[in-house]
């Protein structure tokens, strides 16, 4: 089970690191794949500020050097990120699409956060600091879940809905476009509803994170490659990657400790 959570972490990792990326191709006016929804970038210096965070997060994970604080604090990040900057255009905006998706997009990756917090090693368990985050990480865990299965149903209705232009998406070779679409929402309402109950919870945060892995290698990866300078794409490729990465991790949490 360790290994599901190394996977899970890297590629968690490896999103934020291109993250970062993305904010320095901004803020220093190269031609490149700048962030795209849900990511604003904002003022330059803001962008430099960014990319240097994301980056130092994406390290701290991936080396699980002083992880577990790391972790809570991008979860804080996004939080504070979504309630400045995201709730305001969902409530004025209940009918487009594209809010929808921007927040929950980062609602769920804020919820891997503190998952991911409650799961990775203290760097020093004798220590006042890691007294205090530990059962602080195993609450915000609890509520970290919640708002994972929340995004989930909200992306099943989308999918729903926009059936249609969902189908668009999926690649030409493969059949039964309008088929994938719905399966695809059918799965989100399965996965939140195991995952909420409790019930082969495990088996489904793995097969959900094993359908986000596909999305990045059959979905994500040809768009990028017919469109390497197209920021949006290249954004999606990596929010498909942390959502897998954050399916394993929750997989591993559950293995862990089914109370959370």
């Amino acid at each position: 089970m360790d290994g599901l959570l190394k996977m899970g972490r890297l590629f968690f990792a490896i999103a934020m690191a291109f993250f970062g990326v993305q904010y320095f191709i901004y803020a220093s006016l190269m031609k490149g794949p700048i962030p795209g929804p849900p990511w604003i970038p904002g003022a330059h210096w803001l962008a430099w500020l960014t990319g240097v965070a994301f980056v130092a997060i994406a390290v701290g994970i991936a080396i699980e050097k002083r992880a577990r604080l790391v972790a809570m604090l991008l979860g804080a990040a996004l939080l504070l990120n979504i309630l400045l900057l995201h709730v305001f255009s969902l409530i004025t905006q209940l009918h487009n699409p594209a809010p929808w998706t921007d927040t929950f997009e980062l609602l769920s990756l804020c919820g891997a956060s503190f998952i991911l917090a409650s799961v990775l090693p203290l760097d020093e368990p004798t220590s006042l600091k890691d007294n205090v985050l530990s059962p602080l990480a195993t609450s915000f865990a609890i509520a970290g879940r919640f708002v994972f299965v929340i995004s989930l149903v909200i992306f099943a209705i989308q999918h729903f809905i926009y059936a249609r232009f969902v189908a668009t998406l999926v690649p030409r070779w493969i059949p039964g476009h309008l088929f994938w679409a719905y399966f695809v929402g059918v799965a989100f309402i399965g996965a939140a509803l195991a995952i909420a109950a409790k019930v082969q919870a495990k088996l489904a945060a793995l097969l959900l994170g094993t359908m986000f892995l596909l999305w990045v290698l059959v979905l994500h990866l040809p768009r990028v490659a017919a469109a390497p300078g197209n920021g949006n794409e290249v954004t999606s490729l990596f929010i498909a990657l942390a959502m897998s990465g954050a399916s394993f991790i929750l997989a591993f949490s559950l293995t862990r400790d089914p109370s959370v």
